[in-house]
């Protein structure tokens, strides 16, 4: 699940395509303009969008993960707090990755530039990402990995998200990896 570019999508993607390993079976996402939508689609990977009334006061999103029996739902970008019946349904095979060490900078809001930016004017030396399962609340469950990356004095939160971004293009794949192994 992605709601803007979609290169992490794309990066999963390619690591798993041809790996036995698995398979990225479905991209699904609530804005029919993300970039997501090319990027799985020239991978020859279907794509679904939904909006905000499918996701919460319907099952389609959850029916269309039951019928192509999804493993694991990884949350790669998405922006939207997933409905308490599809977290208790998929308990534990639904992770995130967050742009920022957890606990501190996350929740509603902690996305993009903005953790980014948060991050610096804190003051704080290290950032770098953390992936962990969802639960009911923004960026509240288990952490299963977090990665480091040092902040600079002239950090930008543009420098800083470059960052935040070879992180998690080293580390997300080979995690999803060992969590369906």
């Amino acid at each position: 699940m992605a709601s803007g570019s979609g290169t992490n999508a794309e990066n999963i993607i390619r690591y798993f395509s041809g790996s036995g390993l698995a398979t990225v079976a479905l991209v699904l996402t609530h804005n029919p303009m993300a970039g997501v939508i090319d990027r799985a689609k020239k991978y020859d990977v279907r794509s679904m969008v939904f909006d905000r009334k499918n996701f919460y006061d319907s099952d389609e999103v959850l029916n269309m993960l039951i019928e192509n029996n999804i493993d694991l739902v990884v949350l790669a970008g998405f922006l939207w707090l997933v409905p308490e019946k599809l977290v208790r349904l998929f308990q534990n095979k639904i992770i995130n990755i967050h742009p920022a060490l957890l606990p501190g900078f996350g929740g509603k809001g902690f996305f993009g530039k903005h953790v980014h930016q948060s991050v610096i004017d804190s003051g704080s030396i290290l950032s770098g990402i953390t992936i962990h399962y969802v639960n009911e609340k923004f960026d509240e469950g288990e952490i299963i990995f977090q990665a480091a990356c040092h902040v600079s004095k002239n950090e930008t939160a543009g420098s800083l998200a470059e960052k935040i971004h070879e992180l998690e293009y080293r580390y997300l794949p080979s995690v999803i990896g060992k969590l369906l192994n």
